[in-house]
């Protein structure tokens, strides 16, 4: 099958839009470009619940990207929420983390590669049954400022790479420094994934797969590769490996 390699990818509700007060789809253009300098061609998902449509939406990409955004609920992973916590919690979107939820399941039912991205990477986790930190600062004392939003394009603290990791190969190092804008982060890491990169303080920054088999290409990074990738060569390399792998996937569905 000949062209780019369809890649849907997730976007954010903004609560008022610009042409109308109507709920809205809200996405960097650094998440497309990035994809399209990759040799993809990115499809926005139309932000529905419907299972019907999501099946399909999986069905007709060749591959699927969760970028970052506000909190995951911390329903979807805890019984109860301590008010000390709740507090530290930004504006939910259940929506989204149904619809996500719904298009990670089809990912894996139906092969699919999968990156996901930030609170891609937390949803991921909480998909598959992990937890998650709810704030950083509050839940573990002496942690690195994850939360650098003056520098969102800026390389700020250093990652250790698992020397036996795809994340390894795709860049060619073990060590990686990286940008940081999220207070939220990967607690207890679900049965099938495990941890490939940490920094310095011991949050996770990447995850992949324990059975690597089980799709053609997984891997969830806290961090933003796609505000990197003009700057900092290196992170091209997570887009043309995943839109690589995508495009492998468009090749079996002839």
């Amino acid at each position: 099958m000949k062209g780019r390699p369809v890649i849907l990818v997730t976007p954010s509700i903004s609560r008022k839009g610009e042409e109308f007060a109507d709920d809205s789809i809200s996405l960097s253009n650094r998440y497309t470009d990035a994809l399209i300098a990759g040799g993809g061609l990115p499809q926005i998902f139309p932000a529905t619940t419907s299972r019907p449509v999501i099946a399909e939406a999986v069905e007709r990409c060749d591959g699927l990207l969760l970028t970052g955004g506000e909190d995951v609920n911390p329903r979807l992973y805890l019984d109860k929420l301590p008010q000390k916590l709740a507090k530290t919690v930004g504006p939910l979107e259940p929506g989204r983390d149904a619809w996500e939820k719904e298009l990670i399941a089809g990912a894996f039912e139906q092969r699919k590669p999968l990156f996901a991205i930030c609170r891609g990477q937390q949803m991921l986790n909480v998909a598959l049954g992990g937890t998650l930190v709810v704030d950083i600062a509050a839940q573990r004392p002496g942690a690195l400022n994850h939360r650098r939003m003056d520098r969102q394009s800026e390389p700020v603290h250093e990652v250790k790479i698992a020397p036996d990791s795809a994340l390894a190969r795709m860049t060619g190092r073990q060590t990686l420094k990286v940008n940081s804008t999220h207070h939220q982060a990967v607690g207890r890491v679900a049965a099938a994934l495990r941890v490939v990169a940490e920094s310095p303080d011991g949050i996770i920054e990447a995850l992949e797969l324990k059975e690597p088999e089980r799709l053609p290409f997984l891997l969830a990074v806290q961090f933003h590769p796609e505000r990197l990738v003009d700057s900092h060569g290196v992170f091209r390399q997570l887009f043309s490996s995943f839109v690589a792998a995508c495009a492998r996937r468009r090749q079996t569905n002839i």
